[in-house]
C-alpha cells in the first residue's frame, strides 16, 4: 500500500537489559507490531507492551514514535528500528 511507512523508529523506556533489546528487534515482534499497531501511526504515539526479558522474565515496556518515514500507516512491509533506551 502507497501510505505504508518504510521505518518506524521507536525509543523505549524500560531497564537498560540486553534482552529487552533483543527481543524488540527478534522479528517475531516486529510482525507482532505490525498486525497489532495496523493503520495510521504519527510521532508521538505510545505504545505499553510486555516482551520477553529472557529465562521466562518479561518485562513492561513504553514505546514512542520519534520518526516515521515513508508513509503515514503500519503495514505488513513497516519495518522497526529502535532507538537506545531513554534515561528516565
Amino acid at each position: 500500500m502507497d501510505d505504508d511507512a518504510d521505518v518506524v523508529t521507536l525509543t523505549y523506556r524500560a531497564s537498560d537489559s540486553a534482552g529487552v533489546a533483543a527481543s524488540l528487534r527478534n522479528e517475531t515482534f516486529q510482525q507482532y507490531l505490525r498486525r497489532s499497531k495496523s493503520g495510521t501511526v504519527a510521532v508521538g504515539d505510545e505504545w505499553d507492551e510486555v516482551v520477553n526479558d529472557g529465562c521466562g522474565t518479561t518485562t513492561a515496556v513504553t514505546l514512542t514514535v520519534t520518526a516515521v518515514r515513508g508513509g503515514e500507516t503500519v503495514g505488513e512491509t513497516t519495518r522497526f528500528s529502535f532507538s537506545p533506551p531513554v534515561v528516565s
